[in-house]
C-alpha cells in the first residue's frame, strides 16, 4: 500500500537525522535552516518478529517485511502559511501524505541553532500547529466562496457542506485541528474531500540526544511539564527517540549495535516504537503467507474482508476468492508445523465476510 507519514517540524529540530535513522539512507542533514528543499521518501521496514518466526518455521529462502513510507519533508517556519521560508512547498508537500509525525526537539545544546532563539517544545508545537490551521482555514475560505452560488440556489448538498465548514471555521480560528472536532461519518466525509492537513493523524516525535540535556531526563522542567500535561490531556499520540544515535549506528547490526549504543548512553533510540506507531497510525495490520519460498508480510487496512486483503497479492483475489484457510501466527509457531496446527483444528476455512485480523497466517484459494 502506498501510504505515507510526512516528518515535519521546525528547521533544526532533527528531521533529516530521524529520516536518515528511519530509512539508513543518507540525505543532507546539515546545521542550517532549510537544507531539505526537496522531499525525501524512505520506505522502511516495521519491526516485527513474527516475519522472522515463520522464516524460521517454514525454513524460507526469501523474508519479505511489512513496510511504511516516510517522507522528509522541508523545515517550516512562522508565517509559513503566508509563504514565508519554505512554506507553499512544505505545505503542498505535507498535503500529500496520509498522516504527519511531528518532531519536536527536547535537547539543548548550544552549537545546534534553533531559529526561535531556545528550546521550548509546546511553543514550537504550537508555531507549527497554527501555521497548518492557517493553511485550512485558507482552503475552508475559498470552498466556502466556491459554494455561496449554489448555496443561494437551495441546492441542499451545498447548504449540508456549508455548515460543517462553517463549524470547522470557528474550530480552526479556535487554533483547534480539524482532528480533534467532533464530526459524524458524514461531517467527516465533507472534510476529508477538501483534502484538510490537519484533518490527518498526528504523531508527536520528541527528540532526545544523548549525552546533552534532555527535558524529558528533568520532568519538574517546567517545559516539560507543559509540553506533557497538552500530549495527555489531548490523549495526543507521542514517542520519545534518539535520532543522533540511530543515525550514527546505522551501519551497525544486531549485539555489536546494542554495545555501543550503550557506550554513548543510549538505552533505546525509540525508532522501533515510532515504526510501530506510525504504522499503526495509518490504521493499517499485517497477515501472512509463509512457504519454503518465502515468508512475506502483507499490509492491509484493518477491517478489511479476506477478499479485499487478498488484493495486496493480486487484484485478481477479489474477484475470484473462493476461500481462505486461516490460522493465527501465534498458534502455527506454538504447533510447530502447518500439519500439526490442522490436526489440532487450528486452521479455520473462512469466506467472502470474514474480517482479517493483525497477525493472521493465511492461505487463499481463487
Amino acid at each position: 500500500m502506498n501510504l505515507s507519514i510526512g516528518i515535519v517540524g521546525l528547521p533544526n529540530v532533527g528531521k533529516s537525522t530521524l529520516f536518515n535513522a528511519l530509512t539508513k539512507n543518507s540525505v543532507p542533514a546539515e546545521n542550517y535552516p532549510f537544507c531539505t528543499i526537496d522531499p525525501s521518501v524512505g520506505v522502511v521496514s516495521v519491526p516485527d518478529e513474527r516475519v522472522e518466526k515463520l522464516t524460521t518455521l517454514s525454513h524460507s529462502a526469501k523474508t519479505i517485511p511489512a513496510v511504511v513510507q516516510f517522507v522528509d519533508i522541508a523545515g517550516l517556519v512562522k508565517g509559513a502559511a503566508d509563504g514565508e521560508g519554505l512554506g507553499n512547498k512544505f505545505l503542498s508537500h505535507i498535503r500529500e501524505t496520509n498522516a504527519i509525525a511531528e518532531v519536536v526537539r527536547i535537547f539543548e545544546d548550544d552549537n545546534v541553532i534553533h531559529v526561535d532563539g531556545g528550546i521550548n517544545p509546546l511553543r514550537d508545537i504550537e508555531t507549527i500547529n497554527t501555521e497548518l490551521a492557517l493553511a485550512d482555514l485558507d482552503t475552508v475560505s475559498k470552498r466556502l466562496i466556491n459554494i455561496e452560488r449554489d448555496v443561494k440556489k437551495g441546492d441542499k448538498i451545498a447548504i449540508f457542506e456549508k455548515g460543517i465548514l462553517e463549524k470547522v471555521k470557528i474550530a480552526l480560528l479556535e487554533g483547534k485541528l480539524a482532528s480533534e472536532i467532533p464530526l459524524s461519518v458524514e461531517e467527516t466525509a465533507v472534510v476529508r474531500s477538501i483534502h484538510l492537513i490537519t484533518s490527518k493523524q498526528f504523531l508527536y516525535v520528541l527528540n532526545k540526544k544523548a549525552g546533552g540535556k534532555n527535558l524529558d531526563e528533568s520532568p519538574e522542567d517546567e517545559r516539560f511539564v507543559a509540553l506533557m500535561k497538552f500530549l495527555k490531556d489531548g490523549n495526543r499520540s507521542f514517542v520519545i527517540v534518539d535520532a543522533k544515535i540511530e543515525d550514527e549506528l546505522k551501519s551497525f547490526e544486531g549485539e555489536e549495535k546494542n554495545n555501543l549504543r550503550e557506550e554513548l548512553g543510549a538505552k533505546d533510540d525509540g525508532i522501533k516504537d515510532l515504526i510501530r506507531a506510525g504504522y499503526e497510525m495509518l490504521g493499517l495490520i499485517t497477515y501472512f503467507t509463509t512457504g519454503e519460498d518465502e515468508t512475506r508480510a502483507w499490509t492491509v487496512p484493518k477491517n478489511s474482508t479476506a477478499p479485499e486483503a487478498g488484493t495486496a497479492i493480486h487484484n485478481d483475489f477479489k474477484d475470484k476468492f473462493i476461500r481462505a484457510e486461516v490460522v493465527y501466527c501465534d498458534d502455527l509457531l506454538s504447533s510447530g508445523s502447518y500439519t500439526e496446527a490442522r490436526a489440532k483444528g487450528l486452521v479455520r476455512i473462512e469466506g467472502k465476510e470474514y474480517i482479517v485480523k493483525d497477525g493472521d497466517v493465511i492461505e487463499f484459494r481463487i
